[in-house]
């Protein structure tokens, strides 16, 4: 094992676990030593463990297929002994996942984790890096009340947000106080792909189960402020939005219309955007786009199929921005939901708590 901090990955048989897997392999930083999952992959090796289940479009890394599976649970000393930190991306009930991270956490092992269970948790910072990295201070009060010198829980928003908060981010100062959303997203989100959900294709469903809410408040937990080591959300903008599945495989599409507090210029706007930038940008951090927010021009981008992977998943790509007859402007956003939005987030967020020092190898 070389130098690099050693890393779990929970939940590592699903789509999740899967692109953390892929992400992971060769990083300058991080090294998988170990994965775990339900008991009924525990002891087999990765390779039989997802047998049929490979849901990534590049091959199986080789590093991890002779891995043997551990059981979070039977296994849970093993897999803290072994772990300078792990990655979380199981499925099951939100209270038993919480139970779970908070158990690691207290074991002193940091939990930075795509699930939703905690986003919530007041003393839990829910992170877009660029967005709002201070929030890990809270981390600190987090501890006292677990009781731990270095076990934390970190998390990252949903997948949906991605499309269109950055885009709105960038343009803070200009007072955001109205949002109208529809994000139109891919069946990977779901952790499926067209082989396991064949009426997807050529169908969209006008419903995905907790989407609106969670697209609706969660930016506004990351615009919020930490008091008294509680994270207090924003009360503004208002945000409403429609979630619909569509026969996509990866790629969030969002169709937003915002009003201002002070109306900027089109120029302005593209001005904004373009030159958004974030710590993670500032820090060189290994998984952090050179340029976070794309404004592409012409009338018919984004789109999946160009733009998804631009800046190795991990950017944005925003177009058709233009006033409306209602509302000050509209524009379309698109993001990659499981690079950006999902494993890919996280691992950026590890990267930021590993430079702001709040991983390091036990």
């Amino acid at each position: 094992m070389s130098d690099k901090l050693r890393v779990g990955i929970l939940g590592g048989t699903g789509m999740v676990g899967q692109r953390f897997i892929t992400l992971l392999e060769n990083h300058p930083w991080f090294e998988v030593c170990l994965v775990a999952a339900s008991g009924r992959s525990a002891g087999k090796t990765y390779e039989e463990a997802v047998d049929g289940r490979w849901k990534m479009s590049c091959a199986m890394p080789e590093f991890v297929k002779k891995m043997p599976v551990y059981d979070m649970d039977k296994d849970f000393d093993k897999i803290v002994d072994s772990v300078d930190f792990v990655f979380c991306a199981v499925n099951m009930p939100k209270n038993e996942i919480k139970a779970l991270e908070e158990k690691y956490a207290k074991a002193e092992v940091p939990v930075v984790s795509n699930n939703s269970a905690n986003r919530w948790t007041e003393d839990v910072p829910m992170v877009v890096p660029e967005i709002n990295p201070e929030h890990l201070e809270v981390i600190e009060a987090q501890k006292k009340r677990l009781g731990t010198k270095r076990g934390f829980i970190c998390v990252k928003p949903n997948c949906s947000i991605q499309s269109y908060t950055p885009a709105l981010n960038a343009l803070k100062e200009f007072g955001p106080k109205l949002v109208v959303a529809t994000t139109y997203q891919a069946i990977s989100g779901a952790g499926k792909t067209f082989e396991q959900w064949p009426e997807m294709v050529e169908n969209i469903i006008p419903y995905i189960g907790g989407e609106e809410e969670k697209s609706e408040k969660e930016p506004l937990r990351l615009w919020g402020e930490v008091k008294d080591g509680k994270i207090v959300p924003a009360t503004t903008p208002q945000i409403t939005c429609q979630c619909i599945r569509v026969p996509v495989l990866d790629g969030h599409t969002a169709a937003v219309f915002v009003n201002f507090e002070k109306k900027p210029t089109k120029e302005q706007i593209i001005e904004k955007w373009r030159n958004f930038k974030g710590v993670p940008q500032e820090l060189n951090l290994p998984s952090a786009p050179k340029h976070f927010i794309q404004y592409l021009e012409e009338d018919d981008r984004p789109q999946v199929k160009l733009d998804v992977n631009y800046e190795n998943g991990m950017g944005v790509s925003l177009g058709r921005l233009r006033e409306d007859s209602v509302f000050d402007y509209k524009f379309v956003g698109l993001s990659h939901n499981t690079l950006r939005g999902a494993a890919g987030g996280a691992v950026l967020i590890a990267e930021l708590l590993k430079a702001k020092g709040y991983i390091t190898a036990k």
